[in-house]
């Protein structure tokens, strides 16, 4: 059984930064991609940016600049990093993992953008 868990998400100050990290666990054969995504109150979850398993990223487009992906060789790990955090940043980011023909979702972590 395939299992993401996210963490790092908490409180932070408007300008600051924060890495989240996305720890997968179970067996994925064949990764695609693994991707984060948020979601702020009463909106839809948008795509933030995705990994692919042969290492490019992609972002969207209102976040290019301020994020970065990254993961570990195998990625079992895959991080984000977000700089120039505003208020409107804050939502529950997710990560999610495609591979083998599904895709698999973590439970998300908070992140609040508050002074």
């Amino acid at each position: 059984q395939v299992q993401l868990v996210e963490s790092g998400g908490g409180l932070v100050q408007p300008g600051g930064s924060l890495r989240l990290s996305c720890a997968i666990s179970g067996s994925i054969n064949r990764y695609d991609s693994v991707g984060w995504y948020r979601q702020a109150s009463g909106k839809q979850r948008e795509l933030v940016g995705t990994i692919f398993s042969t290492g490019p990223t992609k972002y969207a487009d209102e976040l290019k600049g301020r994020s970065t992906i990254y993961a570990d060789l195998d990625m079992h790990t895959v991080y984000l990093v977000m700089n120039s955090l505003r208020p409107d940043d804050t939502a529950v980011y997710y990560c999610k993992a495609r591979g083998d023909g599904s895709s698999y979702w973590g439970q998300g972590t908070q992140v609040t953008v508050s002074s």
